[in-house]
């Protein structure tokens, strides 16, 4: 008897833990091999690559947002940070005016300047991340524009624009975002400050506990997300050939979007980049295949909506099983 009592407790512990480590890759699967029946030219080589293409920006934000999430916080500059990045990057990417790493890391610290703004904010001034971050939202937008007067940043040199170009028959932006999910997968699972950073998600009260510097962690964190940020925004200027003060509306909901279905915890000290990248994969494969179908932009919309929410539906119910 107690067996039949124990057995459908276990049966669901083990489903919902099979479910969360395969099921976003069945998800994945299957999405691809519907739209390919939908669609013939969808598994064409240039198309995979067209993808992996698109995906690499909010690839790049939602990496860095993970960090920031497995620590319980937020961050809602990243689309700001993406513009204020670009505009200054292409500024010092014109003819004649220096070296392009120049304007690359440039633009990379200014993201980086961001983050550390946000992290102080939120690990030494006690602010809460949403409103830390939503008023960097609006501060970054505002240099963007006051940087390039209001106007897009063009005549860049091909030295610049080549960042967005090609590497053989492989995208450069697409092998940024895998070094950077590589390092940043090394940190989380091979080093100590990887364990420190889950431990601050998990409870900050127990990681301070245990002699954990949770502002040094939250500080790192938020400082990393800016500065891929910031690459973000130096990627996206290279590959339109101009820095749009404009830019990234929208993009961290996005990247917030891809980091949540790929199974990062909304309250902090679970998830990873592999889920991260998945979820990412996930979102551009879904967005090529309903434009490849002409499918309007409104239902688009609603239909990544419905995405988003189940998505956070299942996780929670998942772990209320385990």
């Amino acid at each position: 008897m107690a067996k039949l009592i124990d057995h459908p407790p276990q049966a669901s512990r083990a489903r919902a833990a099979w479910l969360r480590r395969y099921g976003l890759v069945l998800a994945l699967g299957l999405v691809c091999a519907l739209l390919a029946a939908a669609k013939p030219t969808f598994f064409t080589a240039a198309n995979l690559v067209n993808i992996l293409r698109q995906v690499s920006i909010n690839g790049l934000l939602a990496v860095g947002v993970t960090l920031v999430l497995l620590t319980g916080g937020v961050d809602l500059s990243l689309g700001s940070v993406v513009a204020l990045s670009g505009v200054v990057a292409a500024s010092l990417a014109q003819p004649g005016d220096g070296p392009v790493l120049l304007a690359i890391a440039a633009g990379i610290g200014a993201g980086l300047a961001c983050g550390l703004v946000n992290g102080a904010l939120v690990a030494y001034g006690r602010v809460a991340p949403f409103i830390a971050t939503l008023g960097m939202m609006t501060a970054a937008r505002g240099l963007a524009l006051v940087w390039s007067g209001g106007r897009p940043v063009s005549n860049l040199v091909p030295g610049f624009t080549a960042l967005g170009g090609d590497w053989g028959r492989l995208p450069i932006p697409a092998l940024l975002l895998a070094a950077v999910t590589l390092a940043v997968w090394v940190f989380l699972n091979r080093t100590r400050w990887g364990r420190h950073l889950y431990a601050v998600g998990s409870s900050a009260a127990a990681a301070r506990a245990a002699g954990i510097s949770v502002t040094g962690i939250r500080l790192f964190a938020y400082s990393l997300c800016g500065a891929l940020a910031g690459l973000a925004g130096v990627v996206l200027a290279a590959r339109i050939t101009t820095g749009q003060p404009n830019a990234g509306i929208a993009y961290e909901l996005d990247a917030i979007a891809a980091v949540v279905i790929g199974g990062t915890s909304l309250s902090g000290g679970v998830g990873g980049v592999g889920g991260t990248i998945l979820g990412v994969l996930l979102l551009g494969v879904i967005n090529s295949g309903l434009d490849q179908l002409n499918v309007s932009a409104y239902y688009q919309q609603i239909i990544k909506g419905a995405i988003i929410v189940g998505a956070v539906w299942l996780d929670q119910r998942s772990r209320r099983e385990s």
